[in-house]
Parts: structure tokens; C-alpha cells; sequence
């Protein structure tokens, strides 16, 4: 199975990169820049036309609509993307969880205060998800933002006792790429406000190993979140 991934797009998706094929299309979030059901509306519209049969979505910190006004942006995807929040998917074999929330950073939207409130969060991860979607990166992975590792200490922990075969993520635009830590294959998807491309893995349904087929370069500098 191809996996499509994206994050951090905030509304420049037309300045985005031709998207690959694939099987499944997956935005680990920040679709939206004010956070605006205007601007949902025009996303949708975006998602709408990708070829991707399954597309899956969360939400990220700009993602305001999502927090506010859930009913209703819920309702504006439905029937075009799959949306997780706290909860989860099956697809062709290959289980799926995501979640929006993010250590605490300028009251943005899906924030938590480190330590409990996360770690609780994190304890409605079910055992054997095979790709984990989060907005936000685990401590060490992906997080490197103005020389600073700004993931979530219990987000790493959760990974670590959880081991899905993929995490993917986003939030911290100057540190996407691909790594690996024992069995969990990692990928910060971000696009950077949709000047990086989108990232591809390959995905055995059955053995579920993770072949990195498209992994595009990290910008050299910056501090966006």
C-alpha cells in the first residue's frame, strides 16, 4: 500500500508540488492558516479532487475550526476524508490512529500542558496500530526547531511502548525527513507551508514493513510551527 503524506500546508496547497498516487492520502495537520470554516471550505475542495482512494486527516494547532466549531467542520469533510481525533481506522488491513494535540505553544488550538494532561492523551492509543498520525512530533524525532528539540517526552514514550510500524507527523516545518528507531519507522511530513513535497512510503499490508519511496529534502532554517 502507497501512503501519501502531507502536513502543514496552511491554505498555499496550490503552491504545493504535484502529489503523488497512491492508495491512501494522509494529512497529519495545520490545513488551515486562521483556522477559518471559510477556509475549511476551500481545503475540502482541495481534498476533493486528489485521486488518493482513502484520504485520513487531523487537525493541528491552526486548525481552529476544528476545536470550535467540530460538528460542523467534521460534517464539511465527511464524505471526502476520514477524520480521526482520539480515534481510529482500518484500512486493507492496516490500522490507523490519530490525534491533533501538541505540547503547549502560545494557546494555539489542540494544545496541552506537558506531563499528565498529554499523558493522558496518549493513553487512548490502542495496542497494535500499525501507523500512528499526530500533529506533533515525540521528543528527539523531527523536532528540531531553532536548535531546540521541542517534542513531546510522552509522546516518545507512548511510541516506544506501543511500537507501530509508522508515525508520521508534522508541526515542526524545519526538521521533516525519515528515521528509524527499532521498529518504528518515522517520517515528519510537513510541507512547510507547501514548499517541500509530499513524503511516499510503501507499506506491506501483511508483514508491514515501511519502504521510504519518496523522502523530500529539509529546508536549512527557520523556526515555523
Amino acid at each position: 500500500m502507497r501512503i501519501v503524506a502531507v502536513a502543514d500546508t496552511h491554505c498555499y496547497e496550490d503552491d504545493l508540488a504535484a502529489i503523488p498516487d497512491g492508495d491512501i492520502f494522509v494529512h497529519a495537520g495545520d490545513l488551515l492558516q486562521s483556522g477559518s470554516v471559510d477556509e475549511l471550505h476551500r481545503v475540502v475542495s482541495w481534498l476533493r479532487e486528489l485521486p488518493h482512494r482513502y484520504k485520513l486527516v487531523i487537525a493541528g494547532n491552526h486548525d481552529w475550526c476544528f476545536a470550535r466549531e467540530s460538528a460542523l467542520a467534521q460534517h464539511l469533510l465527511a464524505g471526502v476524508a476520514t477524520y480521526l481525533q482520539d480515534s481510529g481506522t482500518t484500512i486493507a488491513g492496516i490500522s490507523f490512529w490519530g490525534s491533533p494535540w501538541q505540547p503547549e505553544f502560545c494557546g494555539w488550538a489542540f494544545n496541552l500542558p506537558r506531563g499528565p494532561a498529554l499523558r493522558e492523551r496518549w493513553s487512548h492509543i490502542p495496542p497494535r496500530i500499525d501507523v500512528l498520525v499526530t500533529h506533533g512530533p515525540p521528543r528527539g524525532i523531527g523536532d528540531l526547531v531553532g536548535g531546540h528539540r521541542a517534542g513531546c517526552d510522552d509522546l516518545l514514550d507512548a511510541v516506544q511502548r506501543l511500537q507501530p510500524a509508522l508515525h508520521l507527523f508534522g508541526h515542526i516545518h524545519e526538521d521533516g525527513g525519515f528515521w528509524r528507531d527499532g521498529v518504528t519507522a518515522f517520517a515528519n511530513v510537513t510541507t512547510d507551508e507547501c514548499t517541500r513535497a509530499a513524503t511516499v512510503v510503501d507499506m506491506d499490508p501483511h508483514t508491514k514493513a515501511i519502504v521510504p519511496t519518496f523522502i523530500p529534502n529539509k529546508r536549512a532554517a527557520g523556526s515555523s510551527v
